[in-house]
C-alpha cells in the first residue's frame, strides 16, 4: 500500500540496450518506417518485422495462479532448445519456421531467399542489426531481391522496441505456452509449432499502431 500511495504500480521490468542509438540517425530511420507503416496500411506493400528466438526447457512463465494443495511447476530437462525464425505483420500475417539447429546467416539467407520468390505484391521486411542479419552472403543478395519486390529494412541500433517480433516472442512464450508443454522435448515443440500455426486465426496480437512521435 505504501508503494501504491506514491503512485507505484506491480508490473513486469522490461528488458533495454545498454546503449542508445545515435540521435540523428534514429530520427531518420523512424521517419523512414513510418513511411512504410503509412504504405502498408493504404495496400501499396506489404511490411513484415522479422527476427529470431528460441524456447527452451527451462521454461518461460513468471506468473501464474496457483492454489492451496496445488504444485505448480515447470519441469526442466536440460540439452533441447527450438529455435524460431518469424516473420509478422500488424495484421498477424506471418511467415515462421521451426528448428533444433542453430539460426545462422545461411539459415536467414535461405528463407529470403525462399520467399521473394512467393511474394505477389512489394514487401518490406524489418529487422536489427544483428551480423547474421548482415552478413556478407546477404549483402551480396539485396539487389537481386529488390529485383523480385523484396527489400529488408535495417533498423537503428539499440531499438528492440521498434520491432514488433519481440512482443510476438513475448506473447508466445509468457501466454499461449503452458508449464505442461515443457514436459519433454516432443510436447514442447508440439505445442510451438500449434501456436505458430494458430496466429491470424485462433491467436490474435493486438498490435498497437505505429508511435509517430
Amino acid at each position: 500500500m505504501f508503494f501504491k500511495s506514491l503512485d507505484g504500480r506491480y508490473k513486469r521490468i522490461r528488458r533495454r540496450c545498454k546503449g542508445k542509438p545515435c540521435p540523428d540517425l534514429y530520427a531518420l530511420k523512424k521517419a523512414q518506417l513510418t513511411e512504410l507503416e503509412i504504405l502498408c496500411e493504404q495496400g501499396f506493400l506489404n511490411l513484415f518485422y522479422g527476427d529470431e528466438s528460441h524456447v527452451c526447457s527451462t521454461g518461460y512463465v513468471p506468473y501464474g495462479w496457483q492454489f492451496l494443495g496445488e504444485e505448480v511447476f515447470i519441469p526442466v530437462e536440460q540439452g533441447y532448445k527450438i529455435n524460431i525464425w518469424g516473420l509478422i505483420s500488424r495484421r498477424n500475417q506471418t511467415h515462421w519456421l521451426t528448428t533444433e539447429t542453430t539460426i545462422s546467416a545461411n539459415f536467414i539467407f535461405t528463407q529470403l531467399e525462399e520467399l521473394s520468390f512467393k511474394i505477389r505484391k512489394p514487401t518490406v521486411i524489418v529487422v536489427d542489426n544483428v551480423s547474421i542479419h548482415k552478413a556478407q552472403l546477404i549483402q551480396q543478395q539485396l539487389p537481386f531481391w529488390e529485383a523480385r519486390g523484396l527489400r529488408v529494412f535495417y533498423l537503428p541500433t539499440y531499438s528492440p522496441h521498434l520491432n514488433i517480433a519481440e512482443t510476438f516472442w513475448r506473447k508466445l512464450k509468457k501466454e499461449q505456452l503452458d508449464p505442461g508443454d515443457y514436459f519433454n522435448k516432443d510436447t514442447l515443440f508440439y505445442a510451438v509449432n500449434r501456436c505458430l500455426a494458430q496466429v491470424g486465426n485462433l491467436w490474435r496480437i493486438n498490435f498497437s499502431k505505429f508511435n509517430i512521435n
